[in-house]
């Protein structure tokens, strides 16, 4: 097979290149530049593109002995992921853009292009597993898995993808590396948001949308204090408020609704913070309990026995229990999924209250262990409203 491996300059996409090798596949690496802006590739960076991330994976990849490309995505990640930050930001929404990376650029561009190259599939280092099913699974390393941010790519997608590391648990991963030589063995893990590489979101939201005076009220509406952009704020939120007059009981406020068109942030009590309720559009539909088997836009599901296509089930909105996820490591909650593909939009209502849910966020569903193999991804929204 011919892959295309993705290669951040990390351990993970170093040891899934190697693996690939050692599998006897045909591999080229690529390293995807997401920036033409030299501040935000310094080597203190601590995202997932920098130059010295760059020269990591060529080490590797020369000492694999496989080709190694850079590929400049920078243009599209501008367009499909900071903007999209930024506008989602002036909504009064609290995006994901390291989510929204994987949807637009590391599949969804990558791909296209690997495609039009002529490679079967592309790899990555993300802790994710496909079984045999082709379905999408939670890594073995449930410290690692990022099986959360994979949900909001699209079943063709998938298909055309390989997770090499994502039955593996850390710890064995550098010590394949070490045992490579990598110098990515003991390369400690990104969690920066690459296009911000000092750390101050506020202040990059502050130039990209400018200052949008506005207030802070208690829930009755009483003013509390002014503020000079709504988005610097996030549902949930309770330091930083630097609110003087104290809550009449006395208790910490948390940030329980914001409304950009008028720059006012609501602030109230710990449970005014709990949501029954989770609205979400966009959906991206990876496993057909999703939609309930026999519609055209869904995978074919099979019985258990004897390989037969399984009954079908009526056209229109689906509702199936499931648990959902709505951070990258967050815990999870059962549900009922209620689900119109056609108008694009799901509900769940949830077996309990759950707090701090904000619009902007990824509602991803699963299906819990059903066969003792781990948690299958069933597809996603992103949250657009609660109740």
């Amino acid at each position: 097979m011919r892959v295309l491996a993705a290669m951040s300059g990390g351990v993970d996409s170093s040891v899934a290149a190697a693996r690939l090798v050692d599998a006897g596949h045909d591999v080229v690496g690529v390293h995807l530049a997401l920036s033409k802006d030299a501040q935000q590739t310094r080597e203190s960076a601590r995202g997932c593109c920098s130059l010295e991330d760059s020269a990591d994976a060529r080490r590797v990849c020369d000492h694999l002995g496989i080709p190694f490309y850079v590929w400049d995505f920078s243009d599209r990640f501008k367009a499909e992921v900071i903007d999209d930050f930024v506008d989602s930001y002036a909504r009064g929404e609290t995006p994901n853009p390291c989510l929204r990376c994987n949807e637009k650029i590391k599949f969804a561009a990558l791909l296209e292009r690997a495609m039009a190259l002529g490679f079967d599939a592309i790899a990555t280092g993300h802790y994710a597993i496909i079984d045999d099913d082709g379905n999408l699974r939670r890594s073995t390393d449930a410290n690692k898995d990022q099986s959360y941010v994979l949900g909001v790519m699209t079943r063709d997608e998938l298909d055309r993808c390989l997770f090499p590391v994502g039955d593996t648990e850390k710890p064995q991963i550098r010590e394949e590396a070490k045992a490579h030589g990598f110098s990515t063995a003991t390369k400690p893990d990104s969690y920066d948001i690459c296009f911000i590489p000092d750390g101050n979101t506020q202040a990059f939201l502050g130039r990209s949308i400018g200052m949008r005076p506005g207030m802070i009220v208690d829930q009755d509406g009483t003013a509390l204090k002014e503020h000079d952009g709504a988005f610097q704020y996030t549902i949930g939120q309770r330091k930083g408020l630097d609110i003087r007059v104290p809550a009449a009981d006395g208790t910490p406020r948390y940030v329980t609704d914001i409304d950009a068109a008028t720059g006012t942030v609501t602030v109230g009590p710990r449970d005014a913070l709990r949501v029954s309720t989770i609205h979400a559009d966009r959906l991206k539909v990876l496993h057909p309990a999703m939609v309930g088997s026999g519609r055209d836009d869904a995978p074919t599901p099979v019985s258990a026995a004897g390989g037969e296509p399984a009954p079908s089930a009526p056209a229109g909105p689906h509702t199936f229990s499931a648990n959902v996820q709505i951070r990258a490591h967050g815990s999870v909650m059962g549900c009922t999924a209620h689900v119109d593909i056609d108008a694009d939009t799901m509900r769940l209502e949830l077996d309990e209250p759950l707090r701090g849910v904000a619009r902007g966020q990824a509602a991803v569903l699963y299906l819990p262990d059903p066969d003792g193999k781990g948690d299958i991804v069933v597809g996603s929204g992103t949250i657009c409203g609660t109740e």
